[in-house]
């Protein structure tokens, strides 16, 4: 089987008021807190995670510099169709197993007084739209095993400027085969992206041994159990 992430672990939003997010993603949506504790590394600052399956969670992180802006367009699209700058969330998307599940959900959530748009049948999947807390653009999915022979229109890939060869290779990416030795870490090239540090710290952070990176954080919960 090929090399590559098998699904998302967790996405981390950015809120105000993590509360607000707690009581909305187990109230309205039904998932159940996991961890709530001081971000790690990151003064005065909480991380939260809400399970949605034992493998995949939806995560929160409260800073004390956050703000409520919510900007249509630049901070927020509003909703599944609006504009954003790129490399931003436009909309996230939660999956469950089947049409009657999406039904009952929607129904859950139209139960909490929230609007909740759909289904809507997409053929490829099926889905309902609706808006949580500070803004957030979320969308209930169901439906699998895409046909890609018949969800790549041949208009949108010459207008994305994908070549022939490229598509062959999007669709059927290089194999990998971890080396003996680890790889060592890259220099910063400010051509490939980076994560955004202050220059000499991001010179502290790339130099480090991966060893040292490992143990650079308390990995013990804060309620001992057991």
């Amino acid at each position: 089987m090929a090399l590559h992430p098998n699904g998302v672990h967790h996405l981390a939003i950015s809120t105000t008021d993590i509360k607000q997010q707690i009581e909305f993603f187990t109230d309205v949506l039904g998932g159940s807190l996991k961890a709530l504790y001081w971000m790690h590394g990151v003064d005065n600052t909480f991380h939260g995670f809400i399970e949605l399956s034992p493998e995949c969670y939806i995560a929160f992180v409260q800073h004390p510099d956050n703000t409520d802006r919510n900007e249509l367009g630049v901070t927020h699209a509003g909703n599944a169709g609006g504009p954003m700058p790129g490399g931003t969330m436009q909309h996230v998307a939660f999956n469950v197993d089947s049409l009657d599940e999406l039904l009952a959900l929607r129904d859950r959530i139209r139960d909490r007084g929230v609007v909740a748009l759909g289904p809507i049948d997409h053929g490829m999947c099926q889905s309902l739209y609706f808006a949580g807390p500070e803004g957030l653009c979320l969308e209930i999915a169901t439906g699998g095993n895409i046909d890609g022979r018949a969800w790549v229109d041949p208009e949108v890939v010459a207008l994305a400027g994908i070549n022939e060869e490229e598509l062959a290779r999007y669709r059927d990416p290089a194999g990998y085969e971890r080396p003996a030795s680890a790889v060592p870490q890259p220099t910063p090239d400010p051509a490939k992206p980076n994560l955004v540090y202050p220059p000499k710290q991001y010179e502290v952070v790339t130099s480090l041994p991966d060893e040292a990176f490992w143990h650079s954080v308390e990995n013990r919960p804060p309620v001992q159990v057991g």
